[in-house]
């Protein structure tokens, strides 16, 4: 059995799309919203996968050991996303997130294996019987990647394409997926660090919004909202879309204290009621343009971002 180094994994950068010009110099893969993987295979035929803390996850995804079994006496340290799927093939955040915690819960996490199966989607190779791989250019671990794994039912290795990435971020916009992470063809693995030469470019949607509440803010913003509590309108209720607190200015967020302050009302005009401890409520007047990345099942608006109040439109009930 081969003795593996623990390696940090290397982050992307948030950023925009390279010039047309340079577009030639990167590769462009889907970004998966799930939960970054560092998979070890000694070469025993046993695994350990650990997430981006370092913490040892193994026993929450049962499933994925058929991965160690495969790859048999071939020891490596591979880098992935581990990603529960909807109907339509797209990782979803919000089937994996009852999946995650359960390191210590080996039967629970059996019970959900069987009911939300994990799906690992690997992108690296880092090592590979005993030699580091991470001074290789990102093209030459690639190219080793997909000669060591061929995929299976519960892993696979994406296409990369190079170049093209207008095209493949439409594409992406297009089926509903979060966005890209691209990749400089020249680029050494860079573990722990967060690197320019990894770009995620992430697909931004836009909602107007109605606001309903807010939750005071502490520490220096004191007296200030935190955070407001927005909505949307369904069939004449007011349905609730989550809260906002980032992308806000300090001018911003001290002209919606006072506009809140004469909006305040006592009873919550969203239904049902969130549970926010500690809101304010005010009436549902106020509309807001806010940017965020996609929608759970239920609607709510995920990692919502201020971007400016509509005073050009009302609220439509």
């Amino acid at each position: 059995m081969t003795v593996l180094p623990r390696i940090a994994p290397m982050l992307a950068t948030p950023g925009a799309l390279p010039s047309p010009a340079d577009e030639h110099l990167w590769s462009t893969e889907t970004k998966h919203d799930g939960q970054r993987a560092l998979v070890y295979l000694p070469g025993d035929r046993t695994m350990v996968i650990r997430s981006r803390s370092g913490a040892d996850i193994t026993t929450a995804y049962p499933e994925l050991r058929g991965l160690a079994a495969a790859l048999g006496e071939v020891s490596a340290v591979l880098d992935g996303e581990i990603v529960v799927l909807d109907e339509a093939g797209r990782s979803s955040f919000e089937r994996l997130q009852p999946r995650m915690g359960l390191a210590g819960s080996p039967a629970k996490a059996a019970r959900l294996a069987a009911r939300t199966p994990a799906h690992l989607i690997l992108f690296d190779a880092l090592h590979l019987e005993g030699r580091p791989l991470t001074r290789l250019p990102y093209t030459r671990r690639r190219d080793t990647l997909k000669s060591l794994v061929e995929s299976g039912p519960e892993w696979s290795v994406p296409t990369a394409v190079t170049g093209h990435c207008r095209q493949a971020l439409e594409l992406a916009r297009a089926q509903g997926l979060e966005g890209l992470v691209l990749k400089r063809l020249d680029s050494v693995y860079e573990p722990g660090r967060r690197s320019p030469s990894w770009i995620k470019v992430r697909n931004v949607h836009t909602a107007d919004v109605v606001i309903g509440g807010w939750m005071p803010g502490q520490g220096r913003l004191g007296g200030l909202p935190g955070a407001v509590l927005v909505g949307e309108y369904v069939d004449g209720v007011l349905v609730y879309r989550g809260s906002v607190g980032t992308g806000w200015n300090e001018r911003e967020r001290a002209d919606m204290a006072r506009l809140l302050d004469v909006a305040a009302v006592g009873d919550c005009p969203f239904t049902p009621p969130p549970a926010a401890p500690g809101a304010r409520w005010v009436l549902p007047r106020l509309v807001a343009e806010v940017r965020y990345t996609t929608r759970t099942r239920a609607g709510l608006l995920r990692h919502p971002v201020w971007h400016r109040l509509r005073p050009d439109l009302a609220p439509e009930a």
